[in-house]
């Protein structure tokens, strides 16, 4: 494909494949095997297979095939390997790097599932796993030791929206020889500069903003490609977590839409920060994207915008939120993000309630907080539905 291409062109055309009929949509390749010509060709392949030679769906796909070529493409990794859902591509990139006697440092603001892996599934396997305030680089350099295998961290945070410096916290690992995984949701592909900020590996649940539009779970794991062949294909065709050919095929269809949807959602997203600044029953507004927001002057250098989704406070805690959103109309109650429909969910009941009030509260996440996913619906509807919730409070 040209490199000369801008990202909307290569979002519709980037590592298509076409069959013998020149089909204009990507085809499904919905298979488990394929047919060799013959036993020496089966002998063949299993000791090595070509770009476009496959074995078992679980190892590859042309399906998979062109979606992880065009994900990779935009994110400007090297290679990418397409997982069953988001959370195996957490797991998968972790699992795969890492063995009994090796040292993590992770931020402790994370989504409840990583935080789980964490705190429950590496120590089990005697990894050590250290925790720090993502926000504060005396605490990374801290954390850090020589024998420190890779850090790990939500580049924007759920549901708190802090954002971590990306730039710094790679150029702390890299001292001490540790690699850098990240978790880049809520930064989305469109707005992502993780690689060329020195991320070793990035993840993305795919059933966000890449599919967009609540259809499929998936994910993918995206690096070098030494690392995604050698390291993480392995290990992700012998425990399972590869992602069907007809999911592949809807998140080729969602990608060819991604730079359109993200960037109108990000536009919403901060006219609904702008709106909602004065509402007596909001306790804060948060959103990366608005000049109230802390870490403001990092998030323009480090993603120009300030994503899709927006935290709100209600200032009556867990009562005043149940209220706001039982009240709401357009936008919808749900856990899930990053949809062509507005969704919102109240944390602490829901994706992070297993956690204790006292990490809760370290976290931020209290009583009041709910996390906006802006969609794609006309932003003036949202921001009048989001005022007469805010007056039923």
């Amino acid at each position: 494909m040209s490199q000369d291409w801008n990202t909307r062109t290569r979002l519709v055309h980037e590592g298509t494949r076409r069959s013998q009929y020149n089909e204009v949509c990507e085809a499904i390749f919905l298979t488990q095997g394929f047919v060799y010509e013959s036993a020496e060709a089966a002998e063949a392949r299993f000791i090595e297979s070509g770009p476009d030679e496959f074995i078992y769906a679980r190892y590859g796909n042309p399906t998979v095939a062109m979606f992880e070529r065009r994900i990779a493409a935009l994110e400007g990794a090297e290679d990418a390997f397409a997982t069953a859902s988001g959370m195996a591509a957490v797991n998968g990139a972790l699992l795969s790097m890492l063995k009994a006697g090796d040292h993590v440092v992770a931020a402790r603001a994370l989504f409840g599932s990583c935080l789980y892996i964490l705190e429950e599934i590496l120590p089990r396997y005697g990894v050590e796993v250290t925790f720090v305030d993502g926000t504060d680089l005396d605490q990374w350099a801290a954390a850090l030791r020589p024998d420190t295998t890779l850090v790990f961290f939500e580049t924007i945070a759920n549901p708190t929206l802090e954002v971590i410096d990306v730039n710094a916290v790679s150029a702390l690992a890299r001292g001490v020889g540790a690699k850098v995984v990240v978790d880049n949701v809520f930064a989305t592909p469109v707005f992502s500069r993780a690689v060329e900020q020195g991320v070793d590996v990035v993840i993305y649940s795919a059933t966000k903003h890449i599919d967009g539009q609540g259809r499929a779970l998936g994910g993918v794991i995206l690096g070098s490609r030494d690392y995604i062949r050698k390291t993480v294909e392995p290990f992700m065709k012998h425990t399972g977590g590869s992602m069907s050919p007809f999911t592949a095929w809807v998140m080729l269809k969602g990608l060819e839409t991604i730079d359109l949807r993200v960037r109108a959602q990000a536009a919403s997203a901060l006219a609904i920060a702008e709106a909602l600044q004065d509402e007596a029953a909001l306790a804060r507004v948060v959103y990366p994207g608005h000049e109230s927001h802390p870490q403001h002057a990092l998030v323009k250098r480090q993603m120009g915008q300030g994503g899709t989704v927006v935290a709100l406070e209600l200032a009556g805690g867990k009562e005043a939120a149940f209220r706001f959103l039982n009240a709401l109309e357009i936008i919808l109650i749900s856990n899930n993000l990053g949809d062509a429909k507005s969704i919102i969910t109240h944390p602490a009941t829901t994706t992070h309630q297993r956690l204790t009030d006292a990490q809760r509260d370290v976290l931020g996440i209290s009583p009041g907080l709910l996390r906006l996913s802006v969609g794609i619906e006309d932003t003036s509807d949202l921001i009048k539905d989001l005022k007469q919730a805010l007056a039923a409070v």
